[in-house]
């Protein structure tokens, strides 16, 4: 509007500003309130009229102020509104495509990219033109141009995804679009990194933009703020590492990954410094095999995106193996032993263990099993003696590697812990063949382990053990030479796996050990141990079968902000040797099997985030997401129309006499205390106490010392006066009946402002929803994640199991609360078992009524009843349940009045607020003593109190 970024939602309404001139003239004309003296000679003339009577003129001061008030008034019914446009799209009556970019690298300023859209879309509504969104990293489809409603009620369903987006994907259907909408403005809102598509996005998005008459804006942040992880860390030496990646040097030049272990607690941590030019930076742990193994996700901290999470599965944990040699300690020396060339090849990818000098091998393989070795690797190990023997078995039948390589010992023992009947006697060095050239080892097939792995023309073999013939030894062969026989065999035993180099570990039978391939096939096997060494039904592959990729369903995935949950509905399995990025169909998460798994993540090895190139817009208009924000100026004068006709009152009131008492009667001294009384009205009012929430003593305050030397419970204050009372009451009626029935004696209830206040004093917070506050800020959404991650639990209660509907549309609370919930950690939730401790933790109880009866109450799922053992009657997980989510109003039933009177009438009967109590207490109990009535021990007072 005149080149000022203003324009008004209902312009006619200015029309109004025309009668300004005639409203002047009317005010002019009116005279103020008559002032009234008292005067007695008056009554002399009181019967007299005038010849003419003429009426007092409006101060014009006054006079200035009215106007000022109703052109306000006017101004603020016609709409205006400050930069409506932002920075986008021009202005215009043809349809806006608005391409939002919502791939894994847009998580991290996700709000502004929401703000610049909203933004873009409320501007088009303003001008009445349609609009059409394209979520760049969606599955492309044919859309349309709809209303402006509509298209703000599909950017609100928009999340970022956990995976790169393919832009190249949508090109044919924006063309279509622009075909039958030629001229339409494009507003791109880019993360400005390259996505997965192999084309070049922006010069095929600008030749259809310029085919048909299009005009391309451009919003994104100068720089481009992401951080991300490489999909799989790499294991130089014996540090866990990975790689830090950002597209362009974005002042994000430090930071911090975080190590953490299946239930999200930390185990170690590694600050990073990218150089100020740097793309990328290498980050390392140095922990033991126990803690590098117990990890299961690297993350950046505060970096909420799923493209800064690296999930581990089996494949990434270092193995534990064990090096036992048979030989002499003569022969136990370095470039002589066969354990030299193990140790060496197994060191970059293991946690290589050897026995103390001087022990025999007994003692040695006992020692190797004592330190819970996965791999157990016998180089030229002749017969065990029989307590050996049975430990060796046993470690194998409970799904242990055993890793043997042939030698003079094994040749001439006789040993039943191979995979293959060995052929024994007749021959030099106790049954190995000899030939005047080496063989050379054969392609290997595609069911072998080692299939992909490509075995060099130079390798030669020059004895080996040969094997019995048999119906099954083409089953269990997994490498063979030229002629055949075979150089690597394999069996199920039990649980586990044994393997037999039918060669030595060392160079006198060949040179294997000295090439690459003895480094990889010792990686393939290694791999194979542990959980995902159990070759079992499922598995994707068949030691004595054909070659079959098992596929594996998804267990729990990432979503855009890098939180694990369920699976959406579009994910779909993947084969067990599953290596690519994650995309649409196959979400970055863990799939299969808890035991035997594996991860998929947003970034595979090999991935960089590479910077966008738009030289190929030409024309196109450029823009930042941190433009001017778009402001509404209505109620700023709605505000100042008030305030003047406010004044403009006082006024009248002073010209009309009605504050002489302050001055006496005297004009002169009316003025000051007219501008007195404003001035005292607006102290009282600052000066008045705020009725959210009442002054708490010191001790009692939440930060204070009471906190942290008594147990108290906590209730978040919503804002919402009514319901901060009812929680005070509540959680206080709790208090006083978990004093007088039980041990505990907790001090008062604190309320809880989740902005300031630390929630590390309180094992129980007691939130209600409240539907129509505001949702809390991301600083107090992380302080409830990391509460309820570091052991505390959260009753959110949405108090709605009067108005909620089975099947039915959600309540307003419960819509809030799953809006609330949805970038937070929440672990699977199922309503309460009836054989959960919680039930039983103080009381027996099977159910949680508050005061309402019929709404359900959920828990973290937890683990089911073995199967053919013994059945206990409390059943827990491994902790307490963070959360807590109920609907049957808790505080309202649990609220005393100073006397112990009720302050709230429940739904049923006074046996439904007995029941109340007795849950509430069974729930503070429970999160502070945890799953201790789950014990062995507490299992026959259960049952006899059961009456079983």
């Amino acid at each position: 509007m005149l080149g000022i970024p203003l324009t008004f939602a209902a312009p006619l309404a200015l029309a109004a500003l025309v009668a300004l001139p005639a409203l002047w003239v009317l005010l002019r004309v009116t005279p103020p309130r008559p002032r009234r003296i008292a005067f007695p000679p008056l009554a002399l003339v009181a019967d007299l009229l005038p010849k003419r009577e003429t009426p007092a003129r409006t101060p014009p001061w006054l006079l200035l102020l009215r106007i000022l008030a109703a052109a306000c008034l006017i101004l603020a019914v016609a709409g205006p509104v400050w930069n409506p446009g932002g920075i986008g799209a021009a202005a215009g009556r043809n349809p806006l495509l608005l391409i939002l970019d919502n791939g894994v690298v847009a998580a991290h300023d996700w709000r502004e990219r929401l703000r610049a859209a909203t933004d873009e879309i409320e501007a088009a509504a303003r001008d009445g033109r349609p609009v059409a969104l394209v979520a760049s990293a969606e599955a492309p489809a044919p859309f349309e141009a709809k209303a402006p409603a509509a298209a703000l009620e599909r950017l609100r369903a928009i999340q970022p995804r956990p995976h790169l987006g393919d832009r190249d994907a949508h090109l044919a259907s924006i063309g279509t679009f622009l075909e039958r909408m030629p001229g339409a403005s494009i507003v791109w809102i880019s993360d400005g990194v390259r996505g997965a598509g192999s084309g070049d996005f922006a010069s095929s998005l600008g030749e259809l933009a310029s085919r048909h008459g299009s005009a391309v804006s451009v919003l994104k942040a100068e720089r481009s703020p992401a951080l991300a992880l490489e999909g799989s860390p790499v294991q130089p030496g014996e540090k866990l590492s990975a790689q830090v990646l950002r597209a362009e040097a974005n002042g994000r030049d430090t930071g911090l990954v975080r190590a953490l272990d299946q239930k999200g607690l930390p185990l170690a941590e590694s600050r990073f410094t990218l150089p100020p030019e740097a793309r990328e930076t290498s980050v390392s742990f140095d922990l033991p095999v126990e803690l590098r193994n117990a990890i299961a996700r690297l993350e950046i901290e505060g970096e909420r995106s799923a493209g800064a999470v690296v999930l581990m599965d089996e494949r990434g944990k270092r193995r534990r193996v064990g090096l036992v040699f048979g030989g002499t300690l003569d022969q136990a020396q370095p470039l002589l032993a066969p354990t030299y060339y193990l140790a060496k090849a197994l060191t970059p990818f293991a946690d290589v263990q050897q026995p103390r000098a001087g022990q025999g091998t007994a003692e040695s393989i006992g020692q190797m099993l004592d330190n819970q070795v996965s791999v157990l690797a016998l180089a030229d190990v002749g017969a065990l003696d029989d307590r050996t023997l049975a430990r060796v078995e046993q470690f194998v039948d409970e799904g242990g590697l055993l890793l043997r390589f042939a030698g003079p010992r094994l040749a001439a023992g006789n040993d039943p812990l191979v995979p293959v009947r060995l052929r024994r006697g007749g021959r030099s060095l106790g049954g190995t063949l000899s030939w005047d050239r080496p063989k050379t080892l054969a392609a290997f097939a595609p069911e072998s382990p080692f299939a992909g792995l490509n075995p060099p023309a130079d390798i030669g073999v020059r004895r080996q053990i040969l094997a019995e013939p048999d119906g099954d030894l083409p089953g269990k062969t997994w490498a063979a030479l030229q002629d055949g026989t075979p150089i690597v065999t394999a069996g199920k035993r039990g649980q586990g796996l044994v393997v037999l180099f039918h060669v030595t570990a060392d160079t006198t039978w060949s040179n294997l050990p000295l090439s690459g391939l003895f480094v990889d096939m010792l990686r393939r096997v290694v791999g194979l141990a542990g959980p995902s060494a159990k070759l079992g039904e499922g598995d994707g592959r068949e030691i004595n079968g054909q070659a079959k990729a098992a596929l594996l369903a998804p267990r729990l995935t990432l979503d855009g902000f890098g939180a694990l949950g369920s699976p959406p509905a579009s994910a779909t399995a993947v084969p067990a040797d599953f290596a690519d990025r994650a995309g649409p169909e196959h979400p970055p998460g863990f799939y299969g099997t808890a035991e035997g798994g594996i991860a998929v993540n947003a970034l595979v090895p090999g991935d960089r985030l590479e910077p966008l190139d738009l030289t190929g817009l030409k024309g196109a208009r450029m823009g930042s997401l941190a433009g001017a924000e778009t402001l509404d100026l209505r109620a700023l004068l709605f505000s100042l129309a008030l305030a003047l006709l406010a004044l403009d009152t006082v006024a009248g009131l002073w010209l009309g006499g009605f504050f002489r008492s302050f001055g006496r009667g005297s004009p002169g001294k009316a003025a000051p205390a007219a501008l007195l009384l404003p001035a005292l009205v607006g102290l009282a009012l600052a000066c008045a106490p705020l009725p959210v929430r009442a002054q708490e003593p010191a001790a009692n305050r939440p930060n204070g010392i009471e906190s942290a030397l008594a147990t108290r419970l906590a209730f978040v204050v919503t804002g919402d006066a009514a319901t901060d009372a009812a929680s005070r009451a509540g959680l206080s009626g709790l208090s006083q009946m978990l004093a007088a029935r039980t041990a505990l004696e907790p001090g008062e209830p604190a309320g809880l402002n989740l902005e300031k206040d630390e929630l590390a004093f309180y094992p129980l917070i007691y939130w209600p929803i409240v539907a129509g506050r505001p949702q809390p800020s991301e600083a107090a959404i992380r302080k409830i994640d990391a509460f309820m991650r570091n052991g505390g639990t959260v009753i959110f209660d949405t108090r709605d199991a009067q108005t909620a509907r089975a099947g039915g549309p959600p309540t307003p609370e419960t819509a809030y609360l799953r809006k609330m919930l949805a970038t937070l950690e929440v672990p699977e939730l199922e309503p309460v078992p009836q054989d959960h401790v919680l039930t039983k933790a103080f009381y027996l109880v099977d159910a949680f009524p508050g005061r309402y009866g019929t709404g359900q109450t959920w828990v973290e799922t937890i683990p089911p009843a073995g199967e053919g053992g013994e059945r206990r009657p409390a059943r827990a997980g491994d902790g307490v349940t963070p959360i807590i989510i109920t609907g049957n109003d808790l505080a309202a039933a649990w609220a005393l009045g100073r006397n112990g009177e009720p302050l709230y009438p429940v739904n049923g009967d006074q046996r439904q607020r007995e029941m109340a109590f007795r849950g509430g207490i069974n729930i503070v109990i429970y999160t502070l003593t945890g799953n201790y009535k789950a014990d062995q021990v507490h299992v026959p007072a259960l049952l006899e109190r059961l009456g079983q």
